[in-house]
């Protein structure tokens, strides 16, 4: 059987061939841009910065584009949860994208990109990337050697920055567009209160300390609790259950799959967190949360300003900043509960 990440939708492929299509023919500023089948899109990061990218990839794939996502392969199971990605090709960040259509030679997809879009960052670098694969047209962010595309701005919503994109040139995308479908597997822990110490770096975590404050107080409500995070996560997640006085069998750090944690998430009452991916599943799957931002505020990476129960908690560049009282009010504001307060 093969990988996820290498698995192309045959039945997309049949009705391609049935159907006899010959490409999308889009427009920018009424100039033609031909007939285009297959996009390859650049976002090789972290699950959020997958997420924030959904309604860009979506406008993509409605246009009648085959969308081939060059991402980390362990975010396979969230893509094909977005329903816009036809094929996943395994690249991390600042990484050369092994093109199937060179290297394979019995690949579906063209010798050389027709379409390639950069929703991975400003550039140069990562325009270089697409770059070197040839590709027939590329849609991304102006720089000096690139002025076919819209400026960039560094203040811009995350979420906003790549459909802002995507529509300069000629498609229409839809930033709300931002839903997941649950995945077809057991939560474990239906209504359970998430707690997610972790994050892609420290300078975003929230001290454990206050995790393990606020775990201690959502189990003295009786409300489960579950503790969450990546396998090199596992040892912060057990020191927050430790503290909290938490069986070891809700630590389940390390213990997911993703498309697990995406049942969990879609199944749980709330979400703890720090500014990481988790925080942007709760607002893929409409669940309460909690987040504290650090050193990039919620105006870039936050959740809708439209959902109050979607709690963003900012002080500054530091995460510490944001009190375990602050935490606590969000959560009675969310949870629409009394006062919550620290369990001694």
């Amino acid at each position: 059987m093969l990988p996820v990440w290498q698995h192309v939708p045959a039945v997309i492929r049949l009705c391609e061939r049935a159907l006899g299509r010959k490409g999308t023919r889009l427009e920018n500023n009424d100039q033609r841009l031909g007939l285009l089948t297959t996009a390859l899109v650049l976002r090789a990061l972290g699950l959020g910065d997958l997420l924030t990218a959904v309604p860009a990839l979506r406008a993509l794939r409605r246009s009648g584009l085959r969308v081939a996502l060059a991402c980390p392969p362990e975010l396979s199971e969230a893509a094909a949860l977005t329903g816009a990605v036809d094929r996943i090709i395994p690249t991390y960040d600042q990484e050369p994208i092994a093109w199937p259509g060179m290297s394979e030679r019995d690949s579906d997809l063209p010798f050389m990109p027709e379409l390639a879009v950069n929703l991975h960052g400003p550039g140069p670098r990562s325009h270089q990337i697409l770059r070197d694969l040839r590709p027939r047209r590329m849609w991304a962010y102006q720089t000096e050697d690139f002025r076919n595309g819209p400026g960039w701005d560094p203040a811009e919503h995350e979420v906003h920055r790549w459909c802002r994109l995507v529509d300069w040139y000629g498609l229409r995308s839809d930033p709300r567009d931002l839903s997941l479908p649950t995945p077809l597997v057991p939560s474990g822990f239906p209504g359970a209160v998430i707690i997610h110490p972790g994050a892609g770096s420290t300078s975003r975590r929230w001290p454990a300390e206050r995790f393990a404050d606020v775990a201690k107080a959502m189990a003295g409500l009786g409300l489960p609790v579950v503790i969450t995070g990546t396998r090199r996560e596992r040892p912060l997640a057990l020191l927050v259950g430790t503290r909290a006085v938490l069986p070891p069998q809700v630590v389940l750090a390390g213990r997911t799959t993703l498309r697990e944690l995406c049942a969990l998430v879609a199944g749980a009452r709330l979400v703890i967190s720090a500014d990481t991916g988790v925080a942007h599943l709760a607002t893929a799957y409409g669940i309460a949360s909690v987040t504290v931002f650090g050193p990039e505020p919620p105006s870039r990476w936050g959740p809708p300003e439209d959902q109050p129960r979607h709690q963003a908690l900012h002080r500054g560049p530091d995460p510490a900043g944001v009190s375990t009282a602050d935490v606590l009010a969000a959560i009675d504001r969310v949870l629409k509960r009394p006062e919550v307060k620290v369990m001694e």
